[in-house]
């Protein structure tokens, strides 16, 4: 994800490369740098680079960079005859290039030959088991397709040999919570806070799933992960907050009314967080909170 400050800068080189002040190589390198998708601007500015040959003589090496940069953005827009014609040039000069071998497996991809494109993944990946890149590929091309139960099958694989990967745990917890599959997205959500316990997304997310399955042990401990929400937010949580009174007036039907000191001390806490930020960011919904807490018995 790009900073504040990386998209202040980017958003003003690429003015100033579509005002015809110079920099198109500059806002490239920063396009890649900061690993977004720009591709129509890439495309145009990277074509205006690899059509002049005095600009591409200077780039030396990094020439092939670019004409990869290209092909790809060249996917993106649709424009297969250009990507087409960088792999081309890209084949030629790295005949037994893995990398190249990729370009060619999402060309293919991108034409919509997706059993082709497969086929070309997996001859890969018989060379290198470990490629990520290539993984990642054939996950998206399943959910691209509308197979999710292939796209699970290959993200848990995935997982296998890339446990640290917090982006695939994500991903396939989000995939789980859409299925209601909740018990499989929980589990995800605990590889996450284990991997990056300070993340309070993940708190918020587990919580989330265990006030979805319901039953009192799990209810319990949804309150205990909003807390923790809260705690990591500095009490700035809105939805972690309404989590708490949730779980609690839930955790009351179950047991009947009978109710911990200690729960009700922190119901109460958070009941009073939420009506203190509702008067100061929009007071002309508060009686709608109140009549919303008093409903849930708080």
């Amino acid at each position: 994800m790009v900073g504040a400050t990386e998209a202040v800068e980017l958003n003003r080189l690429e003015n100033q490369v579509d005002n015809g002040g110079g920099g198109d190589w500059e806002y490239l390198c920063l396009v890649r740098k900061f690993k977004v998708r720009r591709s129509d601007k890439v495309l145009k500015h990277g074509l205006s680079i690899l059509n002049d040959s005095r600009k591409r003589s200077k780039l030396g090496g990094e020439e092939w960079t670019l004409y990869e940069q290209v092909a790809i953005a060249a996917m993106d827009c649709q424009r297969i005859d250009i990507a087409k014609d960088c792999v081309k040039v890209l084949q030629k000069q790295f005949p037994e290039s893995v990398r190249v071998g990729r370009l060619e497996g999402m060309l293919v991809e991108a034409k919509g030959s997706y059993e082709d494109a497969d086929n070309i993944y997996e001859s890969l990946l018989e060379d290198n088991p470990l490629d990520q890149v290539i993984h990642k590929r054939r996950i998206a091309m399943s959910k691209a397709q509308g197979n999710i139960s292939e796209a699970i099958t290959r993200l848990n694989k995935y997982l296998e040999i890339f446990m640290a990967d917090h982006d695939a745990w994500r991903e396939l917890a989000e995939i789980y919570v859409s299925l209601q599959m909740y018990k499989q997205a929980a589990f995800c959500y605990e590889e996450l806070i284990l991997c990056q316990p300070s993340v309070p997304l993940y708190h918020l997310a587990y919580a989330d799933v265990l006030y979805t399955i319901g039953g009192q042990e799990n209810l319990q401990t949804a309150k205990k992960y909003y807390a923790s929400t809260i705690d990591l937010t500095g009490g700035k949580n809105t939805r972690a907050l309404y989590g708490i009174c949730l779980s609690s007036s839930a955790i009351g039907q179950l047991t009947k009314g009978r109710k911990e000191k200690e729960g009700t001390e922190l119901q109460s806490l958070a009941a009073t967080a939420l009506e203190k930020d509702y008067k100061k960011r929009s007071p002309n919904k508060l009686p709608l909170l109140t009549a919303t807490l008093k409903n849930l018995k708080l």
